[in-house]
C-alpha cells in the first residue's frame, strides 16, 4: 500500500502529506537539480571565490588604515565601514561555505574546508560540529539540533517552557549584539557541566582550544590594532568593536531569519526513524525559510537568504543558489510543499513575534 508517510509532530497546515513514492520522486527530482550544477562547476566558480577572498583583504586593509586616521570622523565611519563590510564577507559568503566543503575540489589551502579558520572568536573545529554535522545532519529536531534557539531562547511551542524565558525578549538583544559568542560557547555544552552530564574535567579540555582562539582574536582587534596606531589607538579601538558588532547583528538576523520564521517547523526524534532520502529533503524545506533581495543582498548574506537550498545541497558554491531557487520551488509547488520566501523585515518580523509569543507558556 502506498499510504502517506505518517508523523506525529506539529505540522504546518501549509505543507501535505506524501506518500513514500512522492518522497522518492521528489528526492529523484532534488538530486537531479543538484547533478546539473555539480556536472557544470568549475573554473568561473573559483575565480568567484577567489574575488571574494581579494575583496575582503582589500576591504579589511582599507578599513584599517582609514581608521589609523579616525580622529577625522569621516575617515573612522569609511574605516570602520569598510572593517564591518569585510568582517561579514569573511564569516557569511567565504568562511561559512568554505568550511562546508564547496570548494575543496579546488585543492587550495586557501579554501579548504577541513582546515580552514575564520575571523570570530569560536573556533572552525567546534563550527565543523555544531553546524555542519549536527545542524545539517539532525535540522530542527527537537534534542538533537543544538542550534534551535542555541540553548537560551524557546522559538517553538515543542520547547518545554521555564520560567527564566520571560526575559527571553530582554536577553535575545545582548545575544543577538554579541553572537560570535554565543556561536563560540555553543560546543561546550554549559548545562550539560551544571547538571552533571558532563565532568568539568571534559569541558576543561574542550575550553583550551577555545581559550587560544579568544585570546589570539582580542589581541588582534583590541590590543595589536590600536597599539601599532598610536595616537588614533581609541578610535581604531572602538572601530573594530563597532565592526564586530555589525557583523554580530548582521549574522544573527540571517541565521535567525532562515530558521525561527512563522511557518517553520520542528520535529520530533521519531522521524529519524527509518528516513528516506526523500523525508530528509522534506525535512530540510519544512526546517528553512528564505529571503528576497537583489544580487548584492544575496552576496552580503553569504547566500544563506537561500536557506532551503543551502540545507538541500550545503556542498554546492552557494553562489549557485540562486539559479537553483526557482527549479526546486517549482519542485516544492508539485509535491505541494510550502516555499517559505519572504523579504528580510517580513521574515524579522516574524522571528521577534516568536521571541515574544513564546516566552511565555503558549502550546501552539
Amino acid at each position: 500500500m502506498n499510504m502517506p508517510v505518517k508523523i506525529e509532530y506539529f505540522k504546518n497546515p501549509k505543507n501535505g502529506e506524501l506518500t513514500q513514492s512522492q518522497l522518492d520522486g521528489l528526492a529523484r527530482e532534488l538530486d537531479a537539480i543538484k547533478q546539473e550544477v555539480l556536472d557544470d562547476i568549475g573554473e568561473k566558480d573559483a575565480k568567484y571565490i577567489r574575488r571574494v577572498y581579494s575583496t575582503i583583504r582589500y576591504a579589511s586593509i582599507a578599513g584599517r588604515a582609514c581608521l589609523f586616521a579616525g580622529w577625522f570622523p569621516p575617515a573612522w565611519v569609511l574605516g570602520t565601514g569598510l572593517l564591518g563590510f569585510a568582517k561579514i564577507m569573511e564569516n557569511m559568503e567565504l568562511g561559512h561555505n568554505v568550511m562546508h566543503g564547496q570548494y575543496d575540489w579546488m585543492n587550495d589551502p586557501k579554501f579548504n574546508g577541513p582546515t580552514y579558520e575564520w575571523d570570530i572568536v569560536g573556533t572552525a573545529d567546534n563550527w565543523r560540529q555544531t553546524h555542519n554535522y549536527k545542524h545539517h545532519t539532525y535540522t530542527n529536531i527537537k534534542g538533537m539540533d543544538d542550534d534551535i534557539g542555541y540553548g537560551l531562547l524557546r522559538l517553538f511551542p515543542e520547547q518545554r517552557w521555564k520560567p527564566g524565558y520571560l526575559l527571553q525578549p530582554i536577553y535575545a538583544i545582548p545575544f543577538c549584539l554579541l553572537f560570535q559568542w554565543g556561536v563560540a560557547i555553543q560546543n561546550l555544552e554549559l548545562g550539560k557541566v551544571l547538571f552533571g552530564r558532563k565532568t568539568k574535567e571534559q569541558a576543561k579540555k574542550e575550553w583550551q582550544p577555545m581559550q587560544r582562539k579568544i585570546t589570539k582574536q582580542l589581541f588582534k582587534d583590541y590590543v595589536f590594532f590600536p597599539l601599532i596606531a598610536g595616537p588614533a589607538a581609541l578610535p581604531v579601538l572602538a572601530g573594530n568593536l563597532v565592526a564586530n558588532g555589525m557583523r554580530n547583528i548582521w549574522t544573527f538576523s540571517i541565521i535567525f531569519c532562515g530558521h525561527f520564521t512563522k511557518d517553520v517547523e520542528v520535529f520530533p526524534k521519531t522521524v529519524l526513524e527509518n528516513e528516506s532520502r526523500g523525508h530528509w529533503y522534506m525535512r530540510q524545506i519544512r526546517g528553512s525559510s528564505n529571503l528576497t533581495g537583489s544580487e548584492a543582498f544575496h552576496i552580503l548574506t553569504g547566500h544563506l537568504s537561500h536557506q532551503i537550498e543551502h540545507h538541500l545541497y550545503p556542498d554546492v558554491p552557494a553562489r549557485r543558489y540562486r539559479k537553483m531557487a526557482p527549479k526546486v520551488q517549482a519542485v516544492c509547488e508539485k509535491y505541494g510543499l510550502n516555499y517559505n520566501n519572504a523579504s528580510l523585515i517580513k521574515q524579522y518580523g516574524s522571528v521577534i513575534k516568536r521571541i515574544a509569543k513564546y516566552a511565555f507558556p503558549f502550546k501552539k
